[in-house]
């Protein structure tokens, strides 16, 4: 018998990276501006809880701009929600997202940026970077506008 196999120290479980996307690529949405992305961010974000607790989640596209899909991250309280740079760049890797767009809502209904927004966009730029994706803008949702980053000169 092989010490290895026998001794449990040297059991490991085994990681295996899949990915499927079955939307064919025709007809996955391009992403060109921040009015789009708000568009299939609303369209997909739950109306019953955009006024009731925060939420942050990512838009992951492709090369071309392309909506390879919509990953929610984490759901907070009323005035925060903690985001894990870890779990968005897992996920962003995990789909083969070459750009991707963070997008948090504000339960109290303003659009003005936060630090704490403005200091997580800078960081979520950073880490982007360093796995070659482009953090391309943020925005802040409500339930009738949002804020976008990009175009208002605050993307780093």
């Amino acid at each position: 018998m092989n010490y290895f196999s026998a001794n449990p120290l040297y059991q490991v479980a085994e990681v295996q990276l899949i990915y499927r996307n079955e939307t064919l690529p025709e007809n996955r949405i391009q992403v060109n501006s921040a009015e789009t992305a708000y568009q299939v961010l609303k369209h997909n974000w739950d109306m019953n809880r955009i006024e009731l607790v925060e939420q942050f989640k990512i838009l992951l596209l492709d090369h071309g701009n392309n909506c390879l899909g919509i990953s929610e991250i984490s759901t907070g309280s009323m005035k925060a929600c903690p985001v894990d740079l870890k779990i968005v760049l897992a996920t962003a890797l995990k789909a083969k997202a070459s750009k991707l767009i963070p997008a948090h809502n504000h339960p109290s209904g303003s659009l003005k940026p936060s630090d704490a927004d403005i200091q997580l966009t800078d960081r979520l730029v950073e880490a982007g970077r360093i796995v070659d994706i482009a953090v391309v803008d943020h925005l802040i949702l409500t339930a009738h506008s949002y804020y976008s980053f990009a175009d208002n000169g605050l993307m780093p």
